[in-house]
């Protein structure tokens, strides 16, 4: 596994299979995660977090469900749902604090991989396909994580908020992991269960697909996101490979 430590549109295919070519006869040689909402559900440990923040301050706790679809969205998202605050509010970056430290605690207490991700995983590995984490989610917490998971050693590359010196949206971490495993974007496939995750991977020139599974509300329509396909479990990824 090689961590990089440092910070440094394509139309929507619908849900069929498609050829391990893809467009223009480009081979899938590797395949990265999205982290939060499509490689673990890490929703719990973040709820937590933020409902121990809430406590703190005698607020009662939110349940799961309202949290879920937010816990893609890092701690600017939670604190916004737990106290309707914005990041140049007063009091914010205190309350960011807490919330960060107490989840750096506790960060794989009933965090867990979604179902059919370790058999998707183990069948990667049997085909020799690399695949990496590409997350939003910093430095910090991502190496922590991977390892509490076990996965750590077993990808080829992690890559954190901040590796780069922009994060998704941008193209940048998926280019750094195309990199660092020195296969072309062409031939790589992002997962992701978020708008900007589909973004990144158009603008790197990867094939991306949707983790439907992922944190996804209600009032977010997928099919907007000229993706190249979307799954309702992990395992249906080996379709589009």
């Amino acid at each position: 596994m090689i961590s990089a430590l440092s910070p440094s549109p394509s139309p929507a295919r619908g849900r069929g299979k498609r050829d391990s070519a893809g467009e223009g006869g480009a081979v899938i040689k590797a395949v990265l995660f999205d982290l939060d909402g499509t490689f673990a559900d890490t929703a719990p440990d973040l709820a937590a977090a933020l409902n121990h923040v809430r406590g703190q301050r005698g607020l009662p706790p939110l349940p799961l469900k309202t949290v879920r679809p937010q816990a893609s969205h890092g701690a600017r998202g939670l604190l916004k749902l737990g106290f309707g605050i914005e990041p140049d509010a007063p009091g914010f970056a205190t309350l960011r604090e807490s919330f960060l430290n107490y989840y750096d605690a506790h960060i794989c207490v009933h965090t867990a991989l979604f179902a059919g991700m370790a058999q998707l995983v183990e069948t990667l590995e049997q085909r020799s396909l690399p695949w990496g984490i590409v997350t939003n989610k910093p430095h910090r917490f991502t190496v922590p994580l991977m390892q509490a998971l076990g996965y750590a050693q077993r990808a080829a590359c992690l890559i954190s908020g901040d590796t780069c010196a922009r994060a998704k949206p941008y193209p940048d971490p998926l280019l750094k992991a195309s990199e660092i495993m020195g296969i072309a974007p062409v031939n790589c496939l992002y997962l992701g269960d978020d708008l900007r995750d589909m973004e990144a991977a158009q603008a790197a020139g990867m094939r991306g697909i949707i983790a439907r599974y992922g944190y996804i509300d209600e009032q977010t329509n997928p099919d907007s996101w000229h993706a190249d396909g979307d799954i309702d479990s992990p395992l249906a990824l080996l379709n589009h490979i």
